[in-house]
């Protein structure tokens, strides 16, 4: 019940122990593979960032184009292009100096690799890991593994016994179930929903497709009503602390998703249209909306809509 008798609004969370000053985390993919840079993000608003995915072994990804502007978002296969985790230690470092939380985004081709990589990224300072189990452009990572859910429960236990920090999952909706992933995930500390949804565009006069992988994922405010519909359904179903991400560009989106199940929510492809001041703006956004409403909390809004 909320209490009207205050009026202090509190935009802080608590994600299984890792405490947010708000609920807004820059997404992978998007000025994260570069320390100076998720330090900047952070800098200005964002209540926490995930690093770019870090595999085991230097990546250079797919030859350009590798991103198509499309109406409502970005189709991209950039084929996980990172310097390799051994690589990667002091853009970490670089990246704590804000004094906010680091996510180490991971991806990797089975449970060994993932164990490995999520023991280097916790040595290297970060307060939590989120698994990529989603990328839907790359051949024997991301959603190729994701859609196993054995594999996804052997990972997510495996990483559950060997490492301290808390472990996100981040799920697919290019899969015929995502209740059922979600469930083989039980024992993550949150589910991230959603990735891209995988797509394609044609250049008419060209007469091909405009990425060279042909296909790619699709980010931006086209894909906001799938991925408020799986992180309605995944917490109505499970009840697992979920991050919502896909299509956020204002306050009015990160509330939905918080009302739909969120208890945080990732910004990317809105940086690209709307700037670095996203996140501040955001916040703003938030915090006027619950003293309108007579919300104190974050955790008042999360699941207001099931």
């Amino acid at each position: 019940m909320v209490n009207r008798n205050r009026n202090l609004i509190d935009l802080s969370v608590n994600l299984k122990g890792l405490k947010l000053e708000n609920p807004l985390i820059l997404a992978s993919g998007i000025l994260d593979e570069n320390g100076y840079t998720i330090k900047a993000i952070l800098d200005q608003g964002a209540g926490a960032a995930v690093t770019k995915s870090i595999g085991m072994m230097e990546r250079t990804g797919y030859r350009p184009p590798v991103v198509a502007e499309v109406r409502g978002g970005l189709l991209n296969a950039v084929g996980l292009p990172n310097p390799g985790i051994e690589n990667f230690g002091d853009e970490i470092k670089i990246a704590l100096k804000s004094g906010k939380p680091v996510i180490g985004s991971i991806f990797g081709s089975d449970t060994e690799e993932f164990v490995y990589l999520a023991k280097k990224m916790e040595m290297y300072g970060v307060e939590a890991i989120e698994l990529n189990l989603s990328c839907p452009h790359v051949k024997g990572f991301g959603s190729e593994v994701g859609s196993d859910p054995d594999l996804v429960e052997e990972i997510v236990n495996d990483l559950k016994k060997k490492i301290r920090i808390p472990v996100f999952a981040k799920l697919s909706p290019n899969v015929t179930d995502v209740v059922e992933i979600a469930k083989a995930a039980q024992n993550a500390d949150a589910i991230v929903l959603i990735n891209t949804v995988r797509g394609m565009a044609v250049d008419i006069y060209a007469r091909k497709p405009i990425l060279t992988n042909t296909f790619g994922g699709l980010s931006g405010h086209s894909i906001k009503p799938v991925g408020v519909r799986y992180v309605y359904e995944v917490k109505k179903e499970t009840g697992k602390t979920v991050i919502g991400v896909g299509g956020i560009s204002d306050y009015t989106d990160a509330i939905e998703y918080i009302m739909a199940g969120s208890s945080a929510v990732q910004i990317g492809t809105a940086l690209y249209t709307e700037g670095k001041e996203i996140f501040n703006t955001i916040n703003r956004g938030i915090r006027n909306y619950m003293k309108e409403e007579k919300f104190e909390t974050i955790d008042e809004m999360v699941g207001a809509a099931i």
